[in-house]
């Protein structure tokens, strides 16, 4: 994985006052952490970072981030937007060491399509958008493909079945990463029975105007059996 350079300052100004000053700015307030080292306050410039994560490719991106004075080898592990306008709000950098192993989740790219797909009807789904991984920077690939043509209705791949070099799984490795499953089947019924069980189902109505009625003639007879 190629490193990304990129320029930065020490941030003086803490708290939101002075992420708001550096915003205004044109930069992005962020934090460099890690190595037991106290957390460095900095900042980024906004049209900087954008350009260089244009050039990298899937996530856990690695920056050289020269100071002044110092410079730091950092991955980026957090990246805050705006909800509304996804203006970039914040940025975590951990400090690390080209030569030391780090836990990333990389994501997971599913290549092909199933065999139960193609010829049984079958529905992909994929149960694992990323996993857990421990390896060194340089060894962190932009995701992790996994061929799924083989797969037949009711076959699944696993962590197990993944297949990258220089990288230790750390999630469970009976952990279904996708599945074919079979296709839903809607019974059709006949217009005619359907027809049937609709009309079963409807409640006799009595309107109450007729339940007038027949309250009426029940009266007129009374009356008239009353008089003889």
């Amino acid at each position: 994985m190629a490193v990304i350079m990129l320029k930065g300052e020490r941030r003086a100004g803490l708290g939101k006052g002075g992420a708001r000053k550096a915003r205004a700015a044109g930069h992005i307030p962020a934090i460099v952490y890690g190595h037991g080292e106290e957390p460095v306050p900095v900042s980024v410039s906004a049209r900087d970072f954008e350009l260089a994560m244009l050039q990298h490719k899937g996530g856990n991106a690695i920056v050289n981030l020269a100071l002044n004075p110092g410079e730091f080898t950092a991955l980026i592990r957090d990246v805050q937007y705006d909800p509304l306008s996804r203006r970039i709000m914040h940025l975590d950098f951990q400090h690390i060491s080209l030569t030391e192993m780090v836990e990333v989740k990389v994501g997971v790219h599913l290549a092909g399509v199933p065999t139960g797909v193609k010829d049984g009807g079958g529905v992909l789904e994929q149960i694992m958008r990323e996993v857990h991984v421990r390896c060194l920077p340089t060894a962190i690939p932009p995701s992790i493909d996994v061929d799924v043509t083989a797969l037949a209705i009711g076959m699944s791949v696993h962590v197990s079945d993944l297949k990258a070099e220089g990288l230790e799984m750390l999630d469970d490795m009976t952990q279904t990463i996708a599945t074919v499953v079979a296709p839903t089947v809607q019974e059709d019924k006949p217009a005619g029975e359907a027809g049937a069980e609709a009309t079963a189902a409807e409640p006799e109505v009595v309107s109450a105007k007729g339940k007038k009625d027949e309250d009426a003639d029940e009266k007129e007879k009374k009356e008239k059996k009353d008089k003889k």
